[in-house]
């Protein structure tokens, strides 16, 4: 199933003019990355929120809102938002600024190792 491009456009509206934001095709859908670490997601017709596991919790307690389980077992610190949870604009804005907010206090990647050719 292809993933709500509406949704999609909604969001590149939402992170348009912020840095380090790139976009990024993944899992069958579209991901959004700040520094090269994904925050948020569209899988279908859910926003992915990578919301952090201190702030699962509280996410859980609203409305639309499950764990996300995209590889059939619950994924720590991630959520999946329905689309009924997201029909504002300001709803849709909440749930981009929590991820990014998560994902600007993890440490940078470390760079990929680049294998030698025998």
């Amino acid at each position: 199933m292809a993933y709500d491009e509406g949704l999609a456009e909604r969001i590149s509206d939402v992170v348009t003019g912020r840095r380090g934001v790139t976009a990024k095709k993944m899992f069958g859908g579209v991901a959004w990355l700040l520094d090269g670490k994904m925050f948020v997601g569209v899988v279908k017709d859910d926003l992915m929120v990578r919301c952090g596991p201190d702030n699962q919790a509280a996410a859980l307690k609203q409305p639309h809102v499950r764990v996300m389980d995209f590889t059939g077992s619950p994924m720590k610190g991630y959520v999946y938002v329905a689309p009924a949870g997201l029909e504002s604009d300001k709803a849709l804005r909440s749930w981009v600024d929590l991820a990014a907010a998560h994902v600007a206090t993890l440490p940078d990647k470390p760079p990929k190792k680049v294998r030698k050719k025998a």
